[in-house]
């Protein structure tokens, strides 16, 4: 018998024989909450890995979202991305649970995801170093730990922390879409550009909405040297 990480109901396996010599992890949701989760599969954006499948055709050209395109033509963002790349569709299912993660300290929630990150990351690249995106201080403070790091565990592969968040500011999921692309300064900061330097790079987060904080990140690592930034966050 097993408890689900999410609901903390009891449930029973089920039983395979790649489970029983340890070839398969064993499921850490009961089938009810995996069931409500959506795989993001099929087309997607070439660069943010939006699914096509839950948006009108009008807002994609080719093989990328209108979005992306905006950030591609604008010269300070060219290539500063190269791709991101993300488990599931943020709907209101994985809301929950990201609230649950973030503003209601449910830290353990996040291991029923440790196997999917890392069969994913290794889908992405092997030989790049692994930033988590901080958190401000007072954050980390309020908030007792930083899920980018937590998700960027199951990934088994040592993290490096390089960047730093400058300024304590209003929080991301309270921000509408203007106030994130409109954003003027860069709030984040490369603390150790010899790590960075040369490298490729993945960077870690729980959720890619606008893809503002990921590329303002991506943006310092590159002005330090870094060869190439992606990302690998649990949801878009």
């Amino acid at each position: 018998m097993s408890y689900c990480l999410y609901c903390h109901e009891s449930y029973s396996e089920a039983w395979s024989w790649e489970a029983l010599i340890g070839l398969e992890a064993s499921p850490l949701l009961c089938q009810d909450c995996e069931g409500r989760l959506v795989w993001i599969k099929g087309e997607i954006c070439r660069i943010c890995g939006r699914d096509f499948c839950v948006f009108p055709e009008q807002y994609r050209q080719g093989d990328c979202c209108f979005d992306c395109i905006r950030w591609e033509e604008n010269e300070s963002w060219t290539g500063i991305l190269q791709q991101n790349r993300s488990l599931y569709v943020y709907n209101d299912y994985m809301k929950e649970i990201i609230a649950k993660l973030k503003y209601r300290g449910d830290a353990e929630v996040v291991k029923a995801f440790y196997p999917v990150l890392s069969t994913e990351f290794k889908k992405i690249s092997r030989d790049a170093i692994l930033v988590p995106i901080p958190l401000s201080e007072e954050r980390h403070y309020e908030r007792g730990f930083n899920q980018a790091k937590l998700l960027a565990v199951g990934l088994k592969k040592h993290t490096e922390i390089v960047l730093k968040r400058k300024t304590h500011e209003k929080k991301q999921s309270k921000k509408t879409r203007e106030e994130r692309l409109s954003q003027k300064e860069n709030p984040f900061e490369v603390i150790d550009s010899l790590k960075v330097k040369g490298q490729k790079v993945i960077l870690v987060d729980d959720v890619y909405t606008t893809g503002s904080t990921l590329r303002y990140a991506a943006k310092v690592l590159i002005e330090a040297g870094a060869r190439k930034v992606s990302s690998i966050t649990l949801a878009r």
